[in-house]
């Protein structure tokens, strides 16, 4: 199974400096990125949140282009491109929480990375794709093996 944080799913979905890196990952994949219930509510607020940031980033993003992207999120998980995953919320805990334990301190890492990070280790998800440099650590840390 393949965990993808938010870093990598809105790269996916709206244009930013990562997104060719994504696109490249996913259309060199056989298998469906798996979407828990934490990764589409991050996912879809990132996406709304970008409407907001808009006046801050170096790529503006429309309420339009969100509309776009929400719906394609769906339409994905409709035709098979994204498989919704049930997240053993109780595991996904008590990993956070050793996890923040052990690297919080030393990376700086915040609680819906430490999360994510928990949720691909509880879904026994192997391979962890993220843009952030934090999240990177933590899951190298847990053991994952992280791309792109």
């Amino acid at each position: 199974m393949t965990y993808a944080d938010a870093s990598f799913l809105v790269s996916l979905y709206l244009r930013d400096t990562n997104t060719a890196a994504a696109v490249t990952y996913v259309k060199g994949q056989r298998r469906p990125l798996a979407l828990t219930a934490l990764q589409r509510h991050e996912l879809r607020n990132a996406l709304r949140l970008a409407v907001f940031r808009t006046k801050t980033s170096l790529v503006p993003v429309t309420e339009a282009e969100t509309s776009a992207a929400l719906a394609q999120i769906d339409t994905d998980l409709t035709s098979g491109n994204l498989v919704s995953l049930p997240l053993p919320w109780s595991e996904a805990m008590s990993v956070a929480e050793r996890l923040g334990a052990a690297h919080t301190m030393k990376l700086g890492v915040r609680g819906m990375d430490l999360l994510n990070v928990a949720a691909a280790v509880a879904t026994r998800s192997r391979i962890f794709l993220t843009f952030d440099s934090r999240q990177r650590a933590v899951a190298q840390a847990a053991g994952l093996k992280v791309l792109p």
